[in-house]
């Protein structure tokens, strides 16, 4: 897979990446299931969830790996910002979450990249999609707020 001196902490990246972008696709999904009441919105966050799932589970051969280095109780990053809570409206959920999107997908299309060329193209991809998706997304919750 990886060489042995990086494979723990490549599998602790990917993991606490992995979780993070789907989280984060989570959250912006309903955001447009609930808040825009959008099923086209909807439908294209959850594919491209289920999609970069796919990725990683090919990245990987095996999620298994990747939970056993896993040390949440021990990792350095996990004190809370204090700007975690600091949000104002469902655009500043959206903004943040979208944000922790990009930035996880990034790390996985580079890190694959040690292994996996296609799938650090399919990553790329995935992530051009995102920043269509967040305009699209922000144009309408901005006409939302205009309206009302």
């Amino acid at each position: 897979m990886f060489k042995d001196f990086d494979r723990k902490i490549i599998l602790r990246i990917i993991d606490a990446n992995a979780n993070r972008v789907k989280e984060g696709l989570r959250v912006c999904e309903e955001t447009a299931r609930f808040g825009l009441n959008s099923s086209t919105l909807t439908l294209q966050f959850k594919k491209i969830r289920h999609s970069l799932d796919d990725i990683i589970n090919k990245l990987l051969g095996s999620k298994v790996n990747m939970i056993l280095e896993r040390s949440s109780d021990k990792d350095v990053g996990r004190k809370i910002s204090r700007f975690e809570f600091r949000r104002s409206d469902l655009t500043d959920i959206f903004l943040a979450n979208i944000q922790r999107v990009k930035e996880s997908v990034r790390v996985l299309e580079e890190l694959s990249k040690l292994k996996n060329r296609k799938a650090a193209l399919r990553l790329k991809e995935a992530r051009y999609r995102i920043y269509e998706l967040e305009k699209i997304v922000v144009k309408r919750i901005r006409a939302l707020h205009h309206s009302g």
